[in-house]
């Protein structure tokens, strides 16, 4: 098993920090709006990867956290005059229920930001205490950058070329313009916790080293999260990790791409975000599955217009291969070489996008067995229904999932093309074959073409 480590800047093999066992953490989500594509990318990155460990014969521990206080919700529950926390607490409930309708597990352990905020006090003391970090005199506390000789050592960024990436709050109160927020003085009407520091919330960076540290001990195995948090948040939760333990934090870090819609970085202000809820009404949930596998998990995903609909495309005629298979006999049995070439490109980085384009190869054969009644194809199906279910794909009923897509075809369909394509199976009927090309091309013309089926024939938008 190998995975690209950010730190080391290349591919190395997974060995963990104890034999057998992983510790694992992936960023989560800030509760202040519904969750969209982004979320769900890298929730099921690594909702996969815990998986895919858990395969090889790890036991694995998998963590993740919601940052259930921060500036967005303050401002979102301001503006909806009701306190942050039940704001929070409601949005985490609605992206709870989201993940669950896209079929993702819960981690082994959810955790909270304001659930650790004692935890988060006694970690800043002992930073303090070691002359990492330093309070003010408005009761603010931050971590002391020169303090820290490695930093940047995950972003590559020295310290002149870090002071592009971060905001300057607070500046006359800094020592170092890069120096960051572990500890945020309450401003008026902000919820805050009492520290020695005067009332306040912790800083973004600081929940989730203490997190870690609360759950984990001094270092885990793996730390993921999407590309933009490493710098700075990331870089800032190594700095303020080992400068408490003097310890490696994560032996591994790795991180998925970002989603862009149309070449354009998705953003809120960009008003380009896709919401998880709208994805959802609008394609199968295995169809967006299947569009985001198709890369690498580290390159970043184009949102084009025919991404959703041509993964839903390809599905569709798996299924239909899977559904044809049923009138052999039922699937069952084992094909090995499925499993072994899934789990060879699979402990390559977790290379989703090869085991996806595994499956052309076996579904081409597979309709060609079929066709020749060779039962041989239900062991080969029957095994790529159980290995490819660790991506969460093809756990629907083949007749459900065709069903699907043929209703949402139809309903696309001109009544004109429809009325078009009952005419021309009419004209093959009575055999006037002339006639039925004549109104095949007319059909084409119109953008669309008929495909012969056994039981009739479907319309395609070409």
């Amino acid at each position: 098993m190998k995975f690209y480590n950010s730190l080391t800047r290349q591919k190395e093999d997974f060995i963990p920090l104890e034999k057998g066992k992983v510790k694992m953490y992936a960023c989560g989500i800030t509760p202040s709006a519904e969750a969209h594509i982004g979320h769900l990318y890298q929730a099921l990155i690594y909702d996969i990867m815990r998986k895919f460990l858990q395969k090889e014969g790890f036991d694995v521990t998998y963590a993740r956290n919601y940052t259930d206080i921060d500036d967005k919700i303050i401002a979102k529950s301001n503006e909806l005059n009701i306190p942050a926390k039940d704001y929070a607490e409601e949005t985490i409930k609605k992206i709870d229920s989201e993940m669950k309708l896209f079929q993702i597990d819960d981690p082994d352990i959810w955790l909270r930001a304001t659930e650790n905020v004692d935890n988060i006090i006694h970690f800043v003391e002992g930073l303090i205490k070691k002359g990492h970090a330093y309070a003010t005199k408005n009761g603010d506390v931050y971590f002391s950058v020169n303090t820290c000789p490695s930093y940047g050592k995950l972003s590559g960024r020295n310290t002149r070329d870090a002071l592009d990436g971060v905001r300057i709050d607070n500046d006359e109160e800094k020592n170092d313009p890069l120096d960051f927020a572990l500890w945020k003085s309450a401003k008026p009407g902000e919820p805050y916790w009492v520290s020695p520091w005067g009332n306040g919330r912790p800083g973004w960076h600081i929940e989730c080293s203490v997190m870690n540290y609360a759950t984990f001990g001094d270092q885990i195995d793996i730390h993921g999260g999407g590309r933009d948090l490493v710098f700075p948040h990331h870089e800032n939760e190594i700095a303020q990790s080992e400068s408490l333990t003097g310890k490696p934090f994560a032996k591994y870090w790795t991180h998925n791409g970002l989603i862009r819609v149309n070449g354009q970085k998705m953003s809120k202000s960009l008003g380009n975000s896709l919401l998880m809820s709208d994805l959802r009404k609008s394609y199968h949930i295995e169809s967006i599955k299947f569009a985001l596998l198709q890369n690498s998990y580290h390159t970043d995903i184009n949102i084009t217009d025919n991404l959703f609909p041509d993964a839903e495309k390809h599905l569709f005629e798996f299924y239909k291969v899977l559904q044809n298979a049923q009138t052999l006999g039922k699937l069952e049995g084992e094909d090995e070489t499925v499993g072994q070439n899934f789990d060879i490109a699979m402990r390559d980085d977790l290379n989703t996008a090869k085991a996806l384009s595994l499956l052309f190869g076996i579904f081409k054969t597979a309709k060609e067995k079929i066709a020749n009644k060779d039962k041989s194809v239900l062991a080969t199906l029957n095994s790529v229904i159980k290995t490819y279910s660790l991506l969460g794909l093809f756990k629907e009923n083949p007749d459900k999932f065709v069903s699907y897509v043929m209703s949402k075809q139809d309903s696309a369909v001109p009544e004109e093309v429809k009325n078009l394509a009952q005419e021309r199976w009419q004209a093959k009927k009575d055999r006037n074959f002339a006639k039925a090309d004549e109104i095949r091309a007319k059909i084409s013309s119109l953008g669309y073409e008929v495909k012969d089926t056994r039981e009739g024939f479907e319309i395609l938008k070409k």
